[in-house]
């Protein structure tokens, strides 16, 4: 599947927002307009001058929606979200060239809030995954004590970890030395 970079970014920002939920006893990965600011430069999204308490609050209503994405139990259902999220936006198409990256497009209209940004240029890349029948790739991590939302990029879409150096390598192990165990080594 042919991913361009901003498309990319934007499902990269997606993915790492959902996974700023509190979940499972881990708190919430957004907690102030600090950490706000620390998610927008991380992500490297253009156009947010000042955040405050409202942006805060209005971005993390965008994640909750971005989870129930995730969380959809059909494409008609992941569609109806991602159809009223987009419109919420004022989604306004438009082609840019900055920060070094050549021509692409945005989606949030000039000047708009942060959560509309977000939920402009990460709906949009989601329903780009939904009209490439490619809605399956937009997972939960298998570990049975992680559950963090990611997008199977893989060619032949296997990915079943977050991060296999990780959440991968940390059930292989477990798995290898219960065969031990079992074998009597």
């Amino acid at each position: 599947m042919l991913i361009n970079h901003d498309t990319r970014c934007a499902l990269e920002a997606v993915v790492d927002l959902v996974n700023t939920a509190p979940e499972g006893g881990e708190p919430d990965g957004l907690p102030d307009t600090p950490a706000l600011r620390r998610f927008v430069e991380r992500n490297v999204i253009s156009d947010v001058e000042t955040l405050g308490e409202r942006d805060l609050a209005a971005v993390r209503a965008v994640r909750t929606r971005f989870a129930e994405v995730f969380a959809a139990a059909d494409t008609q259902g992941a569609v109806d979200l991602l159809n009223a999220m987009v419109a919420a936006a004022g989604t306004t198409p438009r082609l840019t060239d900055h920060d070094g990256y050549d021509w692409h497009v945005h989606y949030f209209a000039p000047g708009a809030s942060l959560a509309d940004h977000l939920a402009a240029d990460g709906g949009m890349a989601l329903a780009f995954l939904v009209v490439a029948g490619e809605r399956e790739r937009l997972r939960r991590c298998e570990a049975p004590d992680c559950r963090h939302a990611f997008v199977d990029l893989s060619r032949n879409r296997s990915r079943r970890y977050c991060d296999s150096r990780t959440c991968g390598n940390r059930l292989h192990v477990a798995a290898y030395r219960a065969r031990r165990r079992e074998a009597g080594e």
